[in-house]
């Protein structure tokens, strides 16, 4: 089956695909940008998506040229197009192409690129045994509620963990945790859910949401607040969550292993209902 790509109102297989290099997305790393996971030929939990880009959007003044029935239509013929039941949906924003001036052009048209692929899920053992993760200092901007382009710091923090054989590099600002690389972070004490605070340090995560929401239908109370590094060293149970990796336990932070070194039943009754919730989209 084919990738295919649209950019400003045509699909070609993503091959074909060519964005000038004028483009301040390239130039700049003006633009923002999501990632949607579909399941069974369904974009899962788009409206999140379409919203958290509106958003983002709206944030570093880009107007968004689709509205949201428009964009569901747009996503379901790329799907069809791809013919991946299983995908994953890269959406990227940008404020256009325009010679090279740090001001924003006048008369430049917002550049919209999609890419349809398959998803290649993780493991099975690994969503089952679980992962190591890292802990860097928190280089990124502040305004990391904006889902932009700018992923420089998350890159290098990303390749620092694989350096050493881990899965995830968690963000620690000012002694407390933040968020991972690429996911948002959960811990567990005495049967109660933690994750960070939502600020303008942190992304508000559209499975992250979902978790919370599943979490409090099973009873369980969820507190948004600061998390010392060493209160994480010492949790019951940590996990990840994200659009790609949807529940991932994680069993080692640094080189202190959590609890007993095997996800906690928290953690696994949480993964067993998010997979039950994108099973019956």
């Amino acid at each position: 089956m084919p990738d295919i790509g649209y950019l400003n109102g045509r699909f070609t297989p993503l091959e074909e695909i060519s964005i000038s290099p004028d483009d301040r997305g390239f130039l700049f790393g003006d633009g923002i940008y999501e990632v949607i996971r579909t399941y069974h030929h369904v974009p899962a939990f788009w409206e999140e998506h379409y919203c958290r880009l509106l958003r983002s959007a709206q944030e570093v003044r880009i107007p968004f040229p689709l509205e949201s029935a428009d964009f569901h239509r747009l996503l379901l013929t790329g799907l069809e197009q791809s013919g991946y039941a299983e995908g994953k949906i890269y959406i990227q924003l940008t404020r256009g192409v325009a010679p090279r001036e740090h001001g924003f052009p006048l008369n430049a048209e917002p550049t919209v690129f999609l890419s349809f692929r398959e998803m290649k899920a993780l493991p099975v053992e690994v969503l089952h045994k679980g992962v190591k993760v890292i802990t860097l200092p928190d280089i990124r901007w502040d305004r990391c509620d904006i889902k932009s382009l700018n992923l420089l710091p998350n890159v290098l923090a990303k390749q620092q963990a694989q350096d050493v054989s881990a899965f995830e590099a968690i963000f620690v600002r000012d002694g407390s945790v933040i968020e991972g690389a690429t996911s948002n972070l959960f811990m567990v004490k005495d049967g109660q859910l933690r994750t960070p605070e939502r600020n303008h340090f942190v992304l508000a995560g559209v499975t992250q949401q979902q978790i919370i929401n599943l979490a409090q239908e099973k009873g369980l109370t969820v507190q948004f607040d600061k998390i010392p590094l060493e209160a994480l060293y010492e949790a019951d149970e940590v996990f990840l969550v994200g659009t790609t990796i949807e529940v991932l336990p994680v069993v080692k932070v640094d080189e202190q292993v959590i609890k007993n070194g095997i996800p906690g039943p928290v953690t696994s009754s949480l993964q067993q209902g998010f997979t039950n919730v994108v099973a019956h989209l």
